[in-house]
Order: C-alpha cells, then structure tokens, then sequence
C-alpha cells in the first residue's frame, strides 16, 4: 500500500471517529474491535483511569488497515506531536516494520514506549517424539536439517517462522535457509500437523497450546521467555538449556516521535503503574498473558534490537532484499 494512499485513508478515518472534548487520552487499536490491539487499548485504558493515571476515561478509538500500517501512518503523518496519544503495539508491529511490510514506513518514525504483557513464544514436539529437550531437537536439526519440520500460524517469514531460527541462531547454526518451515491456518493446526506426525516441531505461542497440555497429546520443550511462567513452571526455558533467546508476542504501546522527552517519560511511568497494579495482574490471568514489563528507553532499545534482528533474519531467508 502506498504512502499516499494510507494518508488518504487515514485522513477519512481519522474525521470519522474524531475524539470528543470528554477524553484527555486517545489509544488508537490498530484493528476492529475484539483483537489483541483492541484489548490492549480498552484494558490498559481502563486500568489508567481507574487506578488514576488519568483524569478522565481514556478514548478508544479503532483504526483497521494494512495490518496496523493505516494506523501507523495516521500517527506519523497527522498527529506526529501529540501528547496524548498512544497506540497499541504488539510483536507484529514490529516485525511488519522490519520487513518493510508498511510501504517504507520504519520503526524510528514513532517511539516504543513500554510492553506489561505479553504470550510467550513456545517450541512443542508430539508426546511420542524422540526430542526430550529443545538441544535435542537444536543437535538433530544441525546434523540434518532436513530432518526436522516446524509447524506454525503464521506466514512464512512471519514471528513463529522467526523463533526456531532465532534459537539455532543462538546455537551457531547459521545455514538457516535449510530449516523446514510450513505455514498452517493457525496456532491449533500447527499442534494437529505436529500431534499427527506430518511435522516434527510446533512453534507458536502459550496461549495457543494450553488446552493441548492436559490432553497429554504434546510435550514443550522450551518457553522462550526470561523466567518460567507462573502456572507452567515444569516448562523450561529456552534460556536456562543454553539458549539465550526471548521470543514474546508483547502488548504495548508506542507514542508519536515529536513529544517531547518529558511527556515520554510520563507515558513510561504511566504503563509502569498499571504493570504494577493489581487490575492488570488479574486481566493477564483471565487472558493467559505472562508478566513482561520494560518501559521507556530500555524498551525502546530492545525494540530496536528486535527491528534490527528481524531485518536480518528476513534477508537471510528471502522475505525481504
């Protein structure tokens, strides 16, 4: 999509759902009602108000469009300076900037100003698999790459293509061309493809296999999270089996590029209160979120980490050029 034709749909957008004087605070979802964006805006919004971080009840305003590039752009091309907004982000936003999936949009056009949450990435085998570990699974694969499969739920190039690869990265296998990848209609088909022996490997999310595990169908070898997940602590990490990778699906935001520093920290230390809170620490057990909270430049630092990293990994595998 182009740059002048996401301006013009934002534009008519943005005069359609115009805010009212009544909200001090604006959070833009990036998609129609009921997605993960749009829980992130109404939930933290929420939680702002009612655990006063904010005067008044925030706006929630949803802004569907080229994956979140109709957003994106409204922001950096109509409200570049605005204090009072911010837009729900997650791991897709990122990876689609990284990939240049946004018309030439790029990460460094607004700021990632913190992530309270997020569905930990995950690599699951059959129960009846060979692999008892994720080396075990690393070692077969670096002997023969062919030999090994994964399934995911999003395209290839996409963020489950992206986590097994970031793993053998951290292995030192780096001929990542030849690790098999085959893109499923979602989390739940993955786990089917792999329960049922067409693949050897599911990557995914925890969200998407917590009902497998009382099935006794799966077996996880790693959460690529820093700590084990409270709920699921006989899941290892990726981390603690000598794999130094973090591979979440965050929920977030970022705020236009021109605030000002101080308006930024603002935002950092009003995401940090509702991570602290005990209104988020409840909406996270009902919506199978784990804690993951870094705010302000050490969040934007990893953010650009993850641009970069993603960009890379694209290349290597011919996403992008």
């Amino acid at each position: 999509m182009s740059k002048t034709l996401l301006r013009a749909l934002s534009s008519a957008a943005v005069l359609a759902v115009t805010a009212t004087s009544a909200f001090a605070v604006e959070c833009i979802a990036p998609a129609n009602p009921g997605g993960g964006w749009d829980f992130t805006c109404r939930q933290v919004g929420k939680i702002m108000y009612d655990i006063g971080q904010v005067a008044d009840p925030v706006q929630v305003t949803n802004l569907a469009g080229a994956g979140g590039g109709l957003a994106f752009s409204t922001v950096v091309n109509e409200r570049n300076s605005d204090p009072d907004l911010m837009v729900a982000a997650s791991s897709a936003t990122t990876t689609r900037l990284a990939q240049n999936a946004f018309g030439g949009a790029t990460a460094d056009q607004v700021r990632f100003v913190g992530a309270i949450g997020a569905d930990p990435g995950v690599i699951v085998v059959a129960a009846d698999s060979p692999y008892q570990s994720l080396g075990e699974l690393v070692d077969a694969i670096k002997a023969d790459p062919g030999s090994v499969a994964f399934a995911g739920g999003s395209a290839v190039g996409g963020f489950d293509h992206l986590k097994p690869l970031q793993v053998l990265k951290a292995a030192g296998f780096d001929d990542i061309t030849k690790v098999r990848y085959i893109g499923v209609d979602g989390g739940a088909d993955a786990i089917t493809q792999t329960v049922g022996g067409f693949t050897q490997a599911m990557t995914g999310d925890m969200s998407e296999i917590v009902g497998f595990i009382p099935t006794g169908d799966i077996r996880v070898l790693a959460v690529m999270t820093d700590e084990r997940v409270p709920g699921f602590e006989d899941i290892p990490t990726a981390k603690e089996q000598g794999f130094d990778v973090r591979a979440v699906n965050w929920r977030g935001m970022y705020v236009p590029k021109d605030i000002s520093d101080a308006r930024f920290q603002e935002w950092a230390g009003m995401l940090q209160a509702v991570a602290d809170s005990a209104e988020w620490q409840q909406a996270m057990a009902d919506n199978g979120l784990a804690p993951f909270t870094l705010v302000g430049d050490e969040f934007q630092a990893w953010v650009d980490g993850v641009v970069a990293e993603t960009e890379a990994l694209s290349r290597e595998i011919g996403v992008i050029q």
